[in-house]
């Protein structure tokens, strides 16, 4: 577990990947498994920010603050490929029973795919899996890997033609009063369609309506960066606590890993085939490529999407399509993991 410590201080480092998470969950995974060490101090850390999901929640008003819906709100259709691109979530999950995981772990670990480490944090601790340290290190991990994923399973899936679809780009201008209205209307339909992710959406928007109400911009960007650094510094060292060899040095430890990474294959699968179906029926085609962005990546996927777009065409713009789509994956993969956990708690009830 030394080993997999420093492995993840020199992604972070030298590879940058996901840095200001991986590199303290490294130190601490270090930290907690050297020997005779007491490690009440993280476990109060773990205790006071993550059993009781504070650190997630608080998380999400950073994450909400820095989201821009604007290109989502001017093109509202991108909603669909949110959805789509959650397939990932419930394929993995008939996976991870199939393989022998119990029905909380099997839907903490298919919540991996939402690529989306809050909610895989909250969702893990909230249904008590046996394998969170696990969940969290792949969830953040393979968001990390998102720019190495997502590219091959794109061009499998799409033909040269379709990766060369021109979307040209005409917003709609977005008024402030659709901007402030949109956090608070999508709380209260999620709190109705999906009341177990009422907490996470409703923190979302609430630091997406500090954002855009107007009038508290210095906590907007007080929310964006010092908060957010700060919660993701604790909730990395903190979750170290469940990487302590005894809980992590397991062969299912091996399955999740593998899990995760079918999660998110699948999500962009969902996406980008979905996209194909509707230009089955559409006089307008849709570039495939976009559908891959409705994961929650954000906003890597929709700069995968855009790179990938303009090695084909270095002319062909996609980044606010794929940006309107990666942000309704935000929400969409929130309330996939709500229904996901009321699924569970109806079948264990």
């Amino acid at each position: 577990m030394i080993l997999v410590g420093a492995t993840l201080i020199y992604l972070a480092i030298k590879k940058e990947m996901e840095p200001a998470l991986l590199l303290p969950m490294g130190f601490g995974a270090i930290l907690v498994n050297l020997p005779f060490v007491n490690t009440e101090a993280i476990e109060t850390l773990f205790n006071a920010g993550i059993a009781n999901e504070l650190f997630p929640l608080l998380l999400f008003i950073g994450i909400g603050a820095m989201i821009d819906f604007g290109p989502l709100l001017s093109n509202p259709k991108m909603l669909l490929f949110g959805a789509a691109a959650q397939f990932g979530i419930f394929f993995t999950l008939i996976m991870a029973r199939l393989i022998g995981f119990e029905i909380n772990d099997a839907a903490s670990i298919a919540i991996i795919g939402a690529a989306d480490g809050p909610t895989s944090i909250y969702a893990a601790n909230y249904l008590k899996s046996n394998y969170s340290g696990a969940i969290m290190v792949a969830a953040y991990s393979y968001m990390a890997l998102v720019p190495i994923i997502q590219p091959p399973v794109i061009r499998m899936l799409t033909t040269k033609k379709e990766r060369l679809i021109r979307m040209p780009y005409k917003p709609s201008a977005v008024s402030s009063t659709t901007r402030i209205l949109f956090p608070i209307i999508v709380t209260i339909l999620a709190g109705v369609v999906a009341p177990k992710s009422a907490e996470l959406i409703g923190f979302l928007m609430f630091g997406n309506l500090i954002r855009e109400c107007g009038v508290l911009k210095s906590l907007s960007e007080s929310a964006q960066n010092q908060l957010a650094n700060l919660v993701t510094l604790m909730l990395g060292i903190s979750v170290a606590f469940k990487m302590q060899a005894e809980m992590f040095v397991r062969i299912e430890t091996l399955a999740i890993i593998a899990l995760g990474l079918v999660a998110f294959v699948f999500d962009t699968a969902g996406g980008v085939l979905f996209a194909k179906l509707i230009n089955i029926f559409a006089k307008t085609k849709v570039n495939p490529m976009i559908g891959a962005a409705g994961i929650s990546a954000f906003p890597m996927s929709s700069r995968v999407v855009h790179k990938i777009g303009l090695k084909e065409d270095p002319n062909n713009f996609l980044l606010m399509h794929a940006a309107g789509a990666n942000v309704s994956g935000q929400i969409a993969s929130v309330i996939a993991g709500g229904l996901l956990i009321s699924l569970v708690e109806s079948m264990i009830g």
